[in-house]
This record gives C-alpha cells, sequence and structure tokens, in this order.
C-alpha cells in the first residue's frame, strides 16, 4: 500500500499529546501537519531498512505522531504488515513478537528501559527482531538491551511533530540521533547555538546575533526556516506558533524554528540528544542535564525508576538538584550508598540534594516522565506525603527530611 492516496490537505496533531489526569501542563498544542509531511515521516521506516515482508510491533498510542506516522504510517509505505497492541506490556513484549513473527519493534521514551528491567526469562533472546525503531533510547540503556536480547540493530531518530527538520542515526553509534554532513546541512540548515540557562533564552553577542557552539559544547538546535524547511505552526494559534520562531540568528532578518532542545555535536560530527530546555538547570554556577543525571542513578543496585529536576530553594540562585526515585521491589533506600556513588560518579554541583520515594513516577501515554507537579510541589514535607532525603554532607549520606531541617534549609540556616 501507498501513502499517496488523498488523505487531505491538513492534519492536526498533539505535539505532545497527554491522556485525562495525566501530567496536567496545560492543553496540547495541534501541529499542523501538511499531507507532504505525513508522506515524509512515514518514509522514515524505510529509509532505516523497513521492507515489505517486515512484521512491524508497535505498542505507542496512534493519537501520537509516532505510532501514527512512523509506526503505522511507515508500515503503509512500504506495504509491510503492522501488528498494534493497545497497551505496553513488558511480560508480553517478547511472547508476542514470537506469535506475530515480528522483525521491527518500534520505541520511545523509556519503553526500551522497562524491557531491560523486566525480570530474567530463558526464552527472551529466542525472537526475530532484527531492527529497533524509535527516540529516547539512553546509550546504557541502548547497550544493556543489545547484551540481553541480541544483535537488535537500533535506528535512534531526532524529531518534533511540529519541527522541520531531523537526524537519523544510520551507523548505529550508541547514544547518537545521527550525524550531520555537507548534504544535511544544505537541505535543512540548521545549527547548535549557545543557551543560556539562567535567562531562558539563547546567548548573543555584541551584534545581537545568536553564537554557534563548538564540538563537545551542548547548545540549542534551531533549524532555518526554508521553501525546503517550513514551520506551518500549530492550528489556530498564531502566538504560540510565532514564539517557536527564533529571529536574527545568524543574520539580521532570518528566521529559524527553536526547537527547545540542547544537543551536543562531537567532533566527529555525530549529534547527542542532551536535555529540553525547560528541565536544564543552573546550579551553583554550573549547567545541570537532567538526563546525565538519570543514566547516573539510573546505575544504582536498589533505583528502579529515576525522575530529575530543579527545585527552588530560598535565598539561593538557580535551582536545586532534586530526584524522585521508585525503588526495585523489595529493594530499600540505602543513603549512605547513594551518597557514596554521587560523589564518585557525578560533579559536586549535579548531585541531587534532594531525594523522593514514589511508589510510581508519574508519565505521559508515550512514557516521557512528567516533571511538572514535582517541581511545584518541592520538599516541603509538609505537603509532599512521600518520603523524602536530603544530602547531608556532615553525615556523608541521604538522610531523612524532617520538618525541622526543611525549616534551617528555607531560612538559610542549613547551607546546601
Amino acid at each position: 500500500m501507498s501513502t499517496h492516496g488523498q488523505l487531505g490537505g491538513v492534519l492536526g496533531f498533539s505535539s505532545s499529546p497527554v491522556p485525562p489526569g495525566r501530567c496536567p501542563t496545560g492543553l496540547p498544542k495541534a501541529a499542523v501537519i501538511t499531507e507532504l509531511k505525513l508522506m515524509m515521516v512515514a518514509s522514515l521506516g524505510r529509509i532505516c531498512g523497513l521492507r515489505p515482508d517486515d512484521v512491524v510491533y508497535t505498542t505507542l498510542p496512534l493519537y501520537h505522531s509516532a505510532g501514527l506516522l512512523v509506526g503505522l504510517g511507515g508500515c503503509l509505505d512500504v506495504g509491510a504488515t503492522c501488528v498494534l497492541r493497545s497497551k505496553f506490556s513488558a511480560s508480553q513484549f517478547w511472547p508476542d513478537c514470537r506469535r506475530y513473527n515480528v522483525s521491527v519493534i518500534q520505541y520511545v521514551g523509556e519503553l526500551m528501559r522497562y524491557l531491560c528491567n523486566a525480570p530474567e526469562r530463558a526464552e527472551e533472546r529466542a525472537h526475530g527482531v532484527r531492527l529497533a525503531l524509535g527516540n529516547g533510547l539512553r546509550a546504557d540503556v541502548w547497550r544493556h538491551f543489545q547484551r540481553r536480547f541480541g544483535p537488535v540493530a537500533v535506528r535512534e531518530f531526532y524529531g518534533a511533530t511540529e519541527g522541520n527538520a531531523g537526524f537519523v542515526n544510520y551507523s548505529g553509534r550508541v547514544g547518537a540521533v545521527g550525524r550531520a554532513n555537507a548534504f544535511l546541512r544544505f537541505f535543512a540548515p540548521f545549527e547548535l547555538i549557545r543557551y543560556d540557562v539562567e535567562r531562558e533564552a539563547p546567548a548573543r553577542d555584541e551584534r545581537g546575533l545568536c553564537i554557534p557552539t563548538r564540538p563537545g559544547e551542548t547548545g540549542l538546535l534551531v533549524v532555518k526556516i526554508t521553501k525546503n524547511t517550513p514551520f506551518h505552526g500549530y492550528a489556530g494559534d498564531s502566538q504560540k506558533t510565532q514564539k517557536k520562531i527564533l529571529r536574527d540568528v545568524l543574520a539580521k532578518g532570518d528566521a529559524f524554528f527553536n526547537s527547545g532542545d540542547l544537543l551536543m555535536m562531537d567532533a566527529e560530527k555525530f549529534i547527542y540528544f542532551q536535555d529540553r530546555v525547560g528541565d536544564t538547570f543552573r546550579w551553583k554556577g554550573e549547567n545541570v542535564a537532567t538526563t546525565e543525571v538519570e543514566a547516573a542513578l539510573g546505575l544504582v543496585s536498589f533505583i528502579q525508576e529515576v525522575n530529575v529536576y530543579g527545585v527552588a530553594v530560598p535565598g539561593c540562585e538557580g535551582r536545586c538538584g532534586m530526584a524522585a526515585v521508585r525503588l526495585k521491589d523489595g529493594a530499600t533506600f540505602d543513603g549512605d550508598k547513594l551518597y557514596t556513588f554521587t560523589e564518585e560518579t557525578l560533579p559536586a554541583y549535579a548531585a541531587p540534594r534532594f531525594v523522593r520515594i514514589q511508589a510510581a513516577l508519574e508519565t505521559t501515554g508515550t512514557f516521557k516522565q512528567c516533571k511538572t507537579n514535582l517541581v511545584k510541589e518541592g520538599f516541603d514535607p509538609g505537603l509532599v506525603r512521600d518520603r523524602l532525603f536530603f544530602r547531608d554532607a556532615a553525615r556523608r549520606s541521604y538522610v531523612p527530611l524532617s520538618a525541622a531541617a526543611f525549616a534551617a534549609i528555607r531560612d538559610g540556616r542549613l547551607a546546601l
């Protein structure tokens, strides 16, 4: 089958769809999807090696562009078979793959980590999956997945529903979302520019222009708006559309799509996702990328899941690191061990000052972790019912956060 049929001129998809009751950050934005863009996104599977004889397994909701356009659309584009599951299940994932002769799986967000954290089974390598297509796969989970489940080729990509360009990691470089080259820059001119986390705005030089980053330096991804890379914005909301356009980037009068994401390009021009601009925070004069801290804390033996964010502390500049964690079944929180681990693996400014133990971490329908409520609730034991701990340098441990300790921190009598 082909997507070249009459699908209509414009379709509206939420760029960050959220089921009712989940992550209340406001109404989702309806991104304008032209028929041309629909076909281009649907061709991503074919570009990554999807064949007509493949059977693609996706557990992603079809209200999300990844599930609908990349997964189902990719199958329509090449004539492959699509196996849909209404809800992701780690225990049924591999049995489903065997039952339906799946050769390609689609992932997003934390799905792969859930598979890696599931109890090991003798038959979990007995499958015919050859390719995994998706985005949001951390490097440590990537390696773990291939060691445990076999040599499945991973094709990680980067893109946004409303964005005007994206990247695909063809080479399989672990952790990368793609690689820059002259061809890509010609057809989709993009830049990584310096971003001021405190001001929450791009840094500019004396001419008022943005400053490109150097190799190895994290920067805000912006893509030039051209005839080949148009930005159609959001349906019925010109104000939000204009907010995503960044002007006077490299020259007066130019216009770029502001991705809102921080990426890094190394000396070999491989590109790595670092964090979202709203998630990265500044503490002790340093930028803290929540994804890097989450990746480190995910290695702690008693931690099952972790969500890192920054919270305001009275009298302190910037935001202080805090981690909401879910413990592994049967495990107990070890403050001494966590302190030693963070001291050995993280810079002093990046080690979370507060830890919140939760029975379950709040996520969206596509496994994106929710931070908004956590940031609002902060670390006040009078408001938070979960167990709270704080990093006590004198005792070299994470100790329970009492009302007295909270008051001392709030009043500046206990330094962080």
